[in-house]
């Protein structure tokens, strides 16, 4: 006998109908008295005994790093010529980057992924802004170099004009 004939014959019972897709009945489980204690825990002792809990920098990192993300947003009233475009594209980089490693962590830490996504997303908003600005800019001296051209010869017809 081939040796695959072996390996079907051994698993023919996993297949058969009546195992297959059917669960024993036996071994059922019933509630403790244990779990009972937790579910009458309070909010507040489940979340100073939390893995992501009040006494864990998983809650506070969060909760300080929303100053941060205020900051940006209150960035958003100051002109774009005062804005820092290294600062900024820092920002932005570090919140997208961290916003990854929140979801790859364990636990994970969805308070912290979601300030850093809101941080990058500030950030984002201000380098767009100074790229604009610097456009615009670029623009004006474009403007303003073709104006000092035609103003000089202007100047030098002028001068012939009176020399004539």
């Amino acid at each position: 006998m081939s040796p695959t004939s072996h390996f079907f014959r051994a698993a023919r019972p996993a297949f058969r109908a009546r195992q297959f897709f059917f669960r024993p009945k036996h071994g059922a489980r019933f509630q403790s008295t244990a779990a009972g204690d937790a579910a009458a825990d309070s909010w507040a002792k489940r979340m100073w005994n939390s893995p992501i809990g009040l006494k864990t920098v998983h809650f506070w990192a969060p909760v300080m790093k929303w100053a941060l993300v205020i900051a940006g947003i209150s960035d958003f009233a100051r002109p774009a010529e005062k804005l820092s475009l290294t600062q900024n594209a820092a920002l932005t980089s570090t919140g997208l980057i961290w916003t990854r490693w929140c979801l790859i962590i364990k636990p994970k830490n969805y308070l912290l992924a979601a300030v850093n996504f809101f941080l990058g997303i500030v950030g984002v908003v201000q380098c767009t802004r100074i790229g604009l600005w610097h456009q615009s800019q670029k623009a004006l001296t474009d403007n303003a170099e073709s104006l000092k051209d035609q103003v000089k010869e202007e100047v030098k017809d002028v001068k012939e004009a009176v020399k004539s």
